[in-house]
């Protein structure tokens, strides 16, 4: 699978991973009580200058790991339009790019083992229902199969581009489905054949 740290290192590699989830969950927190387009162009702004404090590279980067959001920008942006509110759907934008820019900033800059550690030990009071190993590994795949899934989604798009002038459109579900399966399914194989979860 894809991983999603940067090798590009940043001063923000060497912050704990319990640090920066900490205050990612702050920050989002405090996104979700503004609501002018004003205050959250701020707080977006604010996460592109940390971007920019690990170097051109590394923020270009960030931006690249954004693509997939673009296709629910311009879906929100036009239903805006359509209803005549432009205000408000400035602010769903750019509160849900700067949410999103936030996350892909800690998930770049930290690593998979730690971020285990950390969602294991907050799954703890959990155990008795849940394994904690086993949640945290979970949403550690979730995290990490979001880029494998968008670069396999763009595979099929192009497969299909090169024998259709159409648009894949809708046409990509069923196979990007059972892409899915199929690396789920490879990635179980491997953790089996490693001694399971623990």
């Amino acid at each position: 699978m894809l991983t999603l740290t940067s090798p590009v290192d940043t001063p923000l590699h060497r912050v704990a991973a319990g640090v920066k989830l900490g205050a990612l969950a702050v920050f989002t927190l405090v996104l979700f009580q503004l609501t002018t387009p004003l205050t959250l162009s701020l707080a977006l702004l604010g996460i592109i200058a940390v971007y920019l404090t690990g170097g051109m590279p590394f923020a270009r980067h960030g931006a690249r790991m954004l693509r997939p959001l673009w296709p629910f920008v311009a879906l929100i942006a036009l239903w805006h339009l359509w209803r005549d509110d432009l205000t408000a759907g400035t602010a769903i934008l750019l509160r849900m790019t700067a949410a999103v820019a936030a996350a892909n900033l800690v998930t770049m800059t930290t690593r998979l083992s730690d971020m285990i550690s950390v969602l294991e030990r907050l799954a703890r009071p959990l155990s008795p229902l849940l394994p904690p190993r086993r949640l945290a590994l979970a949403i550690a795949l979730v995290i990490r199969f979001i880029p494998v899934l968008s670069e396999r989604v763009g595979q099929l798009s192009q497969a299909y581009s090169a024998r259709s002038p159409r648009k894949p459109g809708w046409r990509l579900a069923a196979p990007a489905a059972l892409a899915a399966l199929d690396d789920a399914e490879q990635v179980a194989q491997a953790l089996r054949a490693r001694g399971g979860t623990g």
